[in-house]
């Protein structure tokens, strides 16, 4: 399996007026996305400086996979959650305890 960083753009009926949370089917979006948090699709999930654009980070076998598991969501037939750009990521370095960083040696880390 990839992990792969997915932009995310709001629109359709989203009211700009109001808060994520505010905004109309958000318990069954948030249920949605509890699921496939707690499945391990979903790894990072939030939204950008400004509010119109979202980042996903997940794990999958393939971008048809992520196109599809992001249909699924209530907010993506109605056009509120549109993926924008779904692109395969390569992490060098990564905290895998938040409490104590694993540093490599100097010379072998990517700069």
């Amino acid at each position: 399996m990839a992990r792969w960083v997915v932009r995310v753009e709001r629109g359709g009926p989203w009211d700009w007026s109001k808060d994520m949370r505010q905004q109309e089917g958000w318990d069954a979006h948030a249920t949605y996305m509890d699921g496939i948090f707690d499945e391990g699709f979903l790894l990072l999930a939030g939204p950008l400086e400004g509010d119109r654009f979202t980042l996903w980070v997940v794990h999958a076998d393939s971008e048809d996979e992520v196109r599809r598991r992001m249909k699924e969501d209530p907010w993506a037939a109605n056009g509120m959650l549109t993926p924008i750009s779904i692109e395969r990521w390569t992490i060098v370095l990564e905290v895998r305890d938040h409490r104590r960083r694993r540093r490599r040696p100097a010379r072998s880390r990517h700069r």
